[in-house]
């Protein structure tokens, strides 16, 4: 990075991957000149913290966008079609963490580990994968490199905090509920019970009986990867877990991958931390990786059902790297490149 310094708006700053954004802004050090924390008018006036001092929230209007280099957004896709293309107009750069524009053809979608390059063609709008694409693209990338993958067999098991903060505060009153009498008042986030229980279904269902978090794990690969070739199915799951989503993943590459190969690959990778002893035994499990950076990944091992087939047990924390982290590693990648720019 040069020594200059960047305005940097946080827009959905007071919400959860808001607040965590802005917290690993802070961590990283980037080089911040200006934070400007942005949310709705309900939160306008309230106190944020940044390196040691307080800054006012702002209501997210197209004026406050005025001398912002770069705007980072977590205030979910209604927000995003409508202020990211003012924020473009007013000069920024936008990381967007919604699904509004991950498909977009004019927007890349990036994971800095994996498609970085694809940050030299935006238009002002760049889009931050789906939490659960990130970690797995991560891990599939560098066993792509080395031997093309042509499917991949994705089962989830999703935190609660994939639903924001309300999701959390479902499950732990949940919980507690249960614990103290038994049963629990009905669910106002989940369509289910989550305490106790799994859903196995995370959004809406769409064609062919998958939810749409689903497809969107499944369209954002191809993407990401830049392969149309891959051929994905997923299933999404979400468990009674505050932090952290899991992936059970099988693929099936062009060539024989040994689990030896597999794990020395992995663990050259960058952003990955291999974490595979079943002897110990060691493995990747979502509370001792919470708060942590790394795409984690364990159980590593031929499918023997395949003659070139490979297991991976894959987990991340869902609120750091799968969403607020990966925007900021994003931003400095722009910043690093010369590309904060709007063409």
């Amino acid at each position: 990075m040069s020594n200059r310094t960047w305005n940097v708006a946080v827009v959905g700053a007071a919400g959860m991957v808001g607040t965590e954004m802005i917290k690993t802004l802070e961590q990283r050090r980037f080089p911040v000149n200006e934070l400007r924390p942005l949310d709705v008018a309900e939160v306008a006036g309230t106190p944020v913290s940044f390196a040691g001092r307080a800054c006012a929230c702002l209501e997210a209007t197209e004026a406050n966008f005025a001398g912002i280099d770069i705007a980072i957004f977590s205030a979910g896709g209604d927000a995003s079609l409508d202020l990211a293309p003012k924020a473009v107009r007013q000069g920024a750069v936008v990381i967007d963490n919604s699904s509004a524009w991950r498909m977009d053809p004019a927007c890349p979608l990036v994971v800095p580990e994996v498609n970085p390059r694809d940050l030299a063609w935006h238009k002002g709008i760049i889009a931050n994968p789906n939490c659960s694409t990130i970690q797995l693209v991560v891990a599939l990338k560098p066993l792509h490199d080395r031997a093309r993958i042509k499917r991949v067999v994705v089962s989830t098991y999703q935190a609660a905090s994939g639903a924001g903060k309300n999701g959390v505060d479902e499950l732990l009153r949940q919980t507690r509920e249960i614990l103290e009498q038994g049963t629990c008042s009905p669910p106002r986030t989940f369509q289910y019970q989550l305490a106790f229980n799994v859903i196995p279904q995370i959004d809406v269902f769409q064609d062919g009986g998958y939810t749409k978090e689903e497809w969107k794990m499944v369209h954002e690969t191809v993407k990401i990867m830049g392969d149309p070739g891959i051929r994905i199915t997923a299933t999404t799951v979400r468990v009674p877990v505050l932090i952290g989503h899991s992936e059970s993943v099988n693929i099936e590459t062009e060539r024989k991958l040994t689990a030896a190969e597999a794990r020395e690959i992995l663990s050259a990778a960058p952003g990955i931390s291999v974490v595979d002893d079943p002897a110990a035994p060691a493995y990747p499990m979502p509370a001792p990786t919470a708060h942590t950076d790394a795409v984690f990944v364990g159980r590593i091992r031929e499918d023997n059902s395949l003659d070139h087939g490979l297991n991976l047990w894959i987990v991340a924390d869902n609120v750091r790297k799968g969403a607020a982290l990966n925007a900021v590693q994003i931003a400095e990648q722009l910043v690093a490149g010369n590309l904060v720019r709007v063409p």
